[in-house]
This record gives C-alpha cells, structure tokens and sequence, in this order.
C-alpha cells in the first residue's frame, strides 16, 4: 500500500503519460484495507486509466471515512488531474466516500455520477443505489466509483468517453469547432 506521498514511476516526481495527463486512485474499503481481502477495484481502475494515457499513481488502500477525505486532500494538493475513487458509494452504514468527496470538492458535476449509474442499472438493478459524486476540486477531478468490479468496469466505460476531454475543458482547453484546424 502506497501513502499519500509516496512517488511512484507514473506519480509525483516521476514520468508523466504522453499528454501529461496525472491519475491517483483510491480505494475505501475497511476490510480491504485491514488486509482481509485484496483490493480488486483499485488495480482495475489503474489499469483503465493508464489504458486512457494517464499516468498512474495507486491504487492507494484506505479504511472508509476520514482517510478517504485525508487521501482526496493529498491528491488534490499533489495536483493530480484526476483522482477516481473505488469503494465506499452504497447505503451501508460504513460507506462515507460521497460525503467526504463532497467536503473536498469545489464544483459537483452531476452529469458524469448520473452517467456512471445509468451504465450498469439495466443489467444490474442495484447499480441505482451508488451514491457516488463526481466534482472539481482546485483543477482536479474527483469521480467516485462503486466498490464492485461489475460498478468500475461500468465507470470506466463512462470514462473512456469523456475523462480526457473533460481534463483538457478543466486545463482551459477550447470545444472543437467544426472545420477548424486541431
């Protein structure tokens, strides 16, 4: 498990992806974090951003609540493009993810949630019961991800259409015009 700021080859400190687009994932997960079980939500996420061109850093292991906050607070303070967090959206009584990204974000982007839990809820009803936001927070993006593998692969499919361009959008970046020259 990596801490907040530790320096990966893709993280603070080292190589950037091609379009120096930066990711930190997180994962809130108590028994995850307690050594329990592994963690398989955060290397799918790592694996699907760095498929996406971006440079990676975790997945970092966190115990629900306080330390998710703690862990956006760092990544939003390290600069990072992107943080996606896996873990922690449903109804149980320990899952705090939405309200910890919520005390850390800036701006909600309620399109990008919505998008990620009409993903899966034909084939998976309970995919509507993800409480996960999606938000800017100093020019970082933060979308949180439900625990399940099913929840992230649908994520981050909703991601793959959207997350690079909406950095370049928060990077200042101009919507194409038709007929212009990129």
């Amino acid at each position: 498990m990596s801490g907040p700021g530790s320096a990966s080859a893709a993280g603070p400190g080292g190589a950037s992806a091609a379009g120096g687009y930066r990711a930190l994932v997180v994962t809130a997960s108590n028994r995850a974090s307690a050594g329990v079980y592994p963690d398989k939500g955060g290397p799918l996420v790592a694996e699907g951003l760095t498929a996406l061109g971006f440079a990676v850093e975790g997945p970092q292991v966190v115990p629900d609540g306080d330390p998710v906050e703690a862990a956006l607070r760092a990544g939003v303070a390290a600069g990072y493009d992107v943080i996606v967090t896996t873990g922690g959206t449903g109804v149980s009584p320990t899952d705090g993810t939405p309200e910890a990204t919520r005390r850390v974000i800036d701006r909600e982007i309620p399109g990008i949630a919505e998008a990620i839990r009409a993903e899966g809820r034909d084939t998976v009803p309970t995919a509507a019961l993800s409480r996960g936001l999606a938000g800017t927070a100093e020019g970082t993006l933060v979308v949180n991800l439900p625990g399940s593998t099913g929840g992230v692969r649908d994520g981050l499919a909703v991601l793959g259409r959207l997350l690079v361009h909406a950095v370049d959008q928060m990077r200042g970046g101009d919507h194409p015009r038709p007929g212009s020259p990129s």
